[in-house]
Formats: structure tokens, C-alpha cells, sequence
């Protein structure tokens, strides 16, 4: 069944979905290239597959697109993928903002280069006005990092004589993510064969359903994403009931 049919029902959609943009690399060595080439190749189907999952009638799409962690890699690669970055966010200005999706960005973007900010600063407030979908875009971002941050915002209230610690709930720490005010993700996918969660969305996914796929990113079609939720449409949720 394509979920983009006429015949698709809102119902049948996962209302917030999760992807970890995984094996640019990979899928270029695989074809001889450099591994920059497999980052601009991923970057176009992530246009894709927004658009795609848009089309369909999710309510939020997270995408993992740099990880505190991807700081690491060779100095190349990581100024290659924020000439990407600021790339894709001038092209979000000109082209994507005809989409009715409202982008946010989660993560600590305070560490990009001041004019990178700026960028992301501009996309987020360009498309604040949309009413379709909310596409969080996950950059310099960290499951833990994202909890610890909470745990010190609750602190600093706590200090300032704001709340109590009794106060301090599972709602009030989830209300102090990046996600905040959002569902938690009903749908994980990671493409690229690889089967963990790699730091992402951990306070959110405590029940979250997985799929994992031996495709390397750039290959992750729309019907892969068809396929994905088809499977997810199968499955009983219970949330730890019976």
C-alpha cells in the first residue's frame, strides 16, 4: 500500500516519526567516492523524504543529522558537512519555505560558526508562521547531553525559588527537552544495518517502536518509509500494560 494514496487515512500514519540519517559514508566508498560525496547525497534525499512524509500526514519528523559525537571525525569531513549545513539552509530559504513545514532545530547550535547561527536562526523564525508539519532538525545533538541540560534548567529554577524539587516530575523533565510541547516519537527508523540508538531521543523513545533497514541512507526510499510504517501499523502498543 503507498501511504501517499488517495486512499490513505490520517489515522494510519505515526503521528511523530524519527530517522537516523545513517551510511553517507559508507555509500561512498562503496561507489569509490569521497565520503563528502555520500553527505551531499543523503542531503538530497532528506529533501525527499521531508517532503515524502509530509505529503503523507505526519505531525512532527525528527531527523538526526549531526551528533555531539560527529565532532570527531577527520577535520575534512566536519568542515565539509557545515559548508553542507549552511548550503542546505540558504537553499530551506529560497525553495523549501513553499512547503508548509515549520523547521526547528534541536541541539546546542551555539557551537556552529556565528554565521551558520544566523542561518539556522533565520529558517526557524521564516517558517514559524507554517501550520503543516514540524520537522525538527537534530544538529550538534545528543540524547544525554539533552537530559542533562534539563536536569540543570530544572536546577536553576529550583535556585531561584521557581519550583520545588518535589516539583521535579517526569512531565517537568519533559518539558525541558528540545521537544518540548511535542508527542514522544511513536516511530524510530535507522537505515544502514546498524541496530542502536546511537544518543538519540533517549528521554523520548522509552516506548517508542524500532525499524532497522540494510540500506544505507542515501538508497532509503519512500517506500522504504511505506514499508516502515506498514510494519508499525502491525505491531500492539501497550506502553509496559498488558
Amino acid at each position: 500500500m503507498a501511504f501517499g494514496s488517495k486512499e490513505t487515512k490520517a489515522a494510519e500514519v505515526p503521528q511523530h516519526i524519527g530517522i537516523i540519517m545513517d551510511g553517507n559514508g559508507r555509500w561512498a566508498k562503496k561507489r569509490g567516492l569521497p565520503r563528502t560525496a555520500g553527505h551531499t547525497a543523503g542531503a538530497a534525499n532528506f529533501r525527499t523524504i521531508t517532503r515524502y512524509a509530509s505529503s503523507i500526514g505526519v505531525k512532527y519528523l525528527t531527523l538526526y543529522a549531526f551528533s555531539t559525537e560527529n565532532w570527531n571525525r577527520p577535520a575534512e569531513e566536519v568542515s565539509a558537512l557545515m559548508k553542507l549545513f549552511h548550503q542546505y539552509l540558504e537553499e530551506a530559504l529560497r525553495d523549501f519555505m513553499d512547503e508548509n513545514i515549520r523547521v526547528r532545530f534541536i541541539g546546542d547550535v551555539t557551537a556552529f560558526a556565528p554565521e551558520l547561527q544566523a542561518l539556522i536562526h533565520r529558517v526557524e523564525e521564516a517558517s514559524a508562521p507554517k501550520t503543516g508539519m514540524v520537522l525538527n532538525l537534530a544538529m550538534n545533538y545528543g540524547g544525554r547531553a539533552e537530559i542533562t541540560r534539563a536536569a540543570r534548567l530544572l536546577a536553576e529554577r529550583v535556585q531561584r525559588g521557581e519550583l520545588k524539587s518535589e516539583d521535579i516530575t517526569e512531565d517537568a523533565i519533559s518539558g525541558a527537552l528540545y521537544t518540548a510541547g511535542q508527542p514522544d516519537p511513536d516511530l524510530i527508523i535507522r537505515p544502514s544495518g546498524e541496530e542502536r540508538l546511537s544518543n538519540f531521543l533517549l528521554w523520548q523513545s522509552a516506548y517508542t517502536e524500532f525499524e532497522y533497514f540494510d540500506i544505507l541512507w542515501p538508497d532509503f526510499k519512500p517506500k522504504h518509509l511505506d514499508e516502515a510504517i506498514e510494519k508499525y501499523r502491525g505491531r500492539q502498543r501497550r506502553f509496559g500494560g498488558v
